[in-house]
């Protein structure tokens, strides 16, 4: 059965990467399926209590990595989330060619790993 998958982005700077990665679980031989993804801060109500909610029903937190991603507030808060739901995680480079950041709550262990179609496979069969 495929893994239900979060997916956490910088939603200013890194749509475009987020629109690929939900594509790729599309894919006949997809280990996961695109479930949710961040929201912005401005929604209606409060961000975190209906971020919390989306985490209840996924099975595995990917956070992209942008360029800007260490500015980005709302993904360190939903990394944050994860880690008190006990999500597993991984931080995953949005881009091959820029160098990528972390967010700010992101542990100085946490790797940033390559985005590729068998890495990502693996990473969301928990190899990491």
């Amino acid at each position: 059965m495929n893994k239900r998958a979060f997916i956490s982005f910088d939603i200013d700077n890194d749509e475009g990467a987020r629109r690929m990665l939900a594509g790729q679980a599309k894919f006949p031989d997809s280990p996961f399926t695109f479930k949710d993804n961040s929201v912005k801060k401005h929604l209606p109500g409060d961000w975190e209590a209906k971020v919390r909610r989306r985490m209840d029903n996924v099975d595995v937190v990917i956070v992209l990595c942008g360029t800007k991603t260490h500015t980005a507030t709302g993904v360190a808060s939903e990394l944050s989330i994860a880690r008190e739901k006990n999500k597993p995680y991984f931080l995953l480079a949005a881009y091959s060619n820029k160098n990528c950041t972390k967010p700010t709550s992101a542990f100085a262990s946490d790797k940033v790993y390559n985005w590729t179609w068998d890495n990502l496979k693996l990473l969301i069969k928990g190899n990491r």
